[in-house]
């Protein structure tokens, strides 16, 4: 910290023997170090607070870069997604990008295929679980 040596370390404390006195410089010496000991204690807590604060700013980066990064590659997704939509059925409206949820970035795929899938499935269900449950070897 500071650069003291000892020639002039001796010369300090001479000088505090004679100005402060023998019956004092004791108790004159342990304050100082307590109050020395204090002020390096609050430099480090600063210290330590500067530490925080510089990575919390650089974790805020990261993450807005993240968020930048998974915006553009939803985008692209999406993009990708319409682009295969409309080479798989040509005679879909080519508004598709002017609809609503298109535009809010949500899939605007149709449901009534898999509407049309699961009701076919169903009875098939029931009448499987209708079958085993009136199958004479269970009691």
């Amino acid at each position: 910290m500071f650069d003291i040596s000892f020639a002039e370390l001796m010369i300090i404390s001479i000088v505090a023997l004679i100005v402060i006195g023998p019956e004092r410089l004791p108790m004159v010496a342990r304050t100082l170090g307590h109050l020395i000991g204090r002020a390096r204690r609050y430099i480090e807590n600063i210290k330590h607070d500067l530490r925080e604060e510089i990575e919390l700013d650089q974790l805020r980066k990261f993450k807005d870069s993240v968020q930048d990064t998974v915006h553009t590659f939803e985008s692209s997704v999406h993009k990708e997604m319409h682009q295969i939509r409309q080479a798989v059925d040509p005679q879909s409206p080519a508004s598709d990008q002017d609809s609503p949820a298109s535009a809010d970035g949500n899939d605007a795929t149709p449901q009534a295929p898999e509407r049309a899938h699961s009701a076919q499935s169903e009875p098939r269900q029931s009448r499987t679980a209708s079958a085993h449950n009136n199958h004479p070897d269970k009691s």
